[in-house]
């Protein structure tokens, strides 16, 4: 028991130590915070060393006991009186160390300041160096745009024709794979469906001209009448014209006609110079036609060597998915097309107007142009209804060409060309008066088409790229999964087997 008092008592004695020396650093380092409190505080070792023991194992402090101080708010020293021992000692406080000067501001010329930026573009606010950057990309991209179109432009002929072609071959196509999946060799295949085509062609503008001849005396007849009646209205109507007005009129109508000869002979000479160019439109896009039916798989894959390596996969997938949505949208305007003309013609024949079949004619092609191409085609058969059955008939055949847009737009549209196109109709709105305003009908004519297949690339693209990342990120993942499985084998395998020491050496 007696042993046991002794080292109880040897234990609290050293625990007393220890804590009377930790209170005595602790009072010491809230000393020096509070003279400085930007100074780091002293490790353990600078403050002194630890009070020997006294009689009775109490320590002997150099200081009475007191107060803890508290840090003041303001960092500076009181100011103090200073003596002349003061000014001849040196102080004991060291000078702040100088300001790093960063590496963005070394060798500007000028002194550093902490607000003023390394640079002016650094003082230029984000949002408007993001706009000045976006806006120099998109003034580069209008001028690459502009070139091509100016180069298209000059190439009028050309790039007509190939994208007349493209829309004819897309037609013809499925006809031509047809046969040749029926094992009729590629040449014969190609030469019968191009030869059909021609034919079909020619049949069509045969029966407009024949319909137009046939009916073009009681048709000429029809307008005098409507003339006559129209002229009546002027006189007898609410405009209340009288016929002097009417014959002033007319004769101004002439000088201007007899005024103007040398201008109506050089128009004349440009409708002769625009027959040349179109008959050579013609002959260029039914050779061109012919030669994508034959042969369209070696042209693309000829197209695709010519592109950079790293972009031949990708436009190896696109072309193809861009010659389905071409395929499908001339299918289903082909579909719209026949709908719009065959609606149209039997409500302009059921009203009476001559030249039904002409017009539907017409109105047939002038559906190639989506949305707007029946609608302008289809008021020559109002302005016909005008002036050979009256003003009643005309609106009746407006009426009923209105009724026929509508449903193109909600119903046929959406149904038939939604999925292939998936445009927006104000894009196809937009992109058709651009097409006209750039290249005239024929803009008009291939400017959705060029937009869905845009559309349809494009889309392709970005999705091959997210794809791309994801199984980049994916195998970046299975590869450090593999890392650190390794690293836990190897730990594994070094906690259960460690290595052999090596064996002392022996003389």
């Amino acid at each position: 028991m007696a042993r046991g008092g002794k080292a109880f008592k040897a234990v609290a004695k050293g625990m007393a130590v220890v804590a009377s020396a930790a209170a005595v650093i602790e009072r010491r380092r809230r000393a020096a915070m509070a003279a400085d409190p930007d100074e780091p505080a002293l490790p353990a070792a600078a403050v002194g060393p630890v009070p020997a023991l006294v009689d009775g194992g109490a320590p002997a402090l150099d200081e009475a006991p007191g107060p803890v101080p508290v840090p003041r708010a303001d960092p500076a020293p009181p100011v103090q009186a200073a003596s002349a021992a003061d000014a001849v000692r040196p102080s004991a406080v060291a000078a702040p160390a100088a300001q790093a000067v960063p590496v963005a501001h070394t060798g500007l010329g000028r002194e550093y300041h902490p607000g003023r930026p390394a640079t002016p573009a650094e003082a230029v606010p984000w949002g408007l160096r993001v706009a000045a950057e976006s806006t120099w990309r998109l003034l580069l991209l209008g001028a690459a745009l502009y070139v091509v179109f100016y180069v298209v432009d000059m190439l009028r002929l050309v790039a007509f024709s190939v994208l007349a072609s493209l829309l004819i071959t897309a037609l013809l196509e499925p006809s031509v794979s047809w046969l040749r999946r029926r094992g009729v060799p590629r040449s014969l295949a190609a030469g019968g469906v191009f030869l059909s085509g021609l034919a079909g062609i020619g049949l069509v503008g045969w029966f407009v001209v024949w319909q137009v001849s046939t009916n073009l005396s009681d048709v000429t007849t029809q307008v005098k009448t409507g003339v006559n009646q129209l002229r009546d209205w002027l006189v007898t109507g609410p405009l209340h014209l009288t016929q002097q007005q009417i014959t002033d009129f007319a004769n101004q109508i002439t000088k201007a006609i007899t005024t103007n000869t040398d201008q109506l002979t050089s128009a004349s000479i440009t409708g002769a110079q625009i027959a040349v160019e179109v008959l050579t439109a013609l002959l260029m896009t039914f050779f061109t036609t012919f030669f994508f039916l034959y042969d369209g798989a070696k042209i693309w894959n000829w197209a695709l060597r010519g592109l950079p390596r790293h972009s031949r996969f990708a436009m190896a997938g696109a072309g193809p998915k861009a010659w389905a949505t071409l395929t499908a949208y001339v299918r289903g305007t082909v579909c719209v097309a026949f709908i719009d003309a065959l609606c149209i013609g039997i409500g302009v024949d059921l009203l009476g107007v001559p030249l039904a079949l002409p017009l539907a004619v017409i109105i047939f092609l002038g559906a190639f142009v989506p949305l707007v191409g029946a609608l302008v085609t289809g008021t020559v058969a109002v302005l016909i209804a005008l002036v050979t059955q009256g003003p009643w008939t005309a609106l009746m055949v407006l009426v009923v060409l209105v009724v026929v847009m509508q449903v193109e737009s909600h119903i046929l549209q959406p149904l038939i060309l939604g999925r292939a196109v998936r445009v927006h109709p104000l894009g196809v709105v937009l992109g058709v008066a651009a097409g006209g305003i750039i290249g005239g009908i024929g803009g008009a004519v291939v400017a959705v088409p060029l937009i869905a297949v845009t559309n349809t690339v494009v889309t392709h693209l970005r999705r091959r790229n997210e794809a791309g990342q994801a199984v980049f990120t994916a195998l970046e993942a299975a590869r450090e999964a593999a890392e650190r499985t390794a690293e836990r084998t190897a730990e594994r395998t070094a906690a259960t087997h460690p290595a052999p020491s090596a064996a002392p050496a022996t003389d």
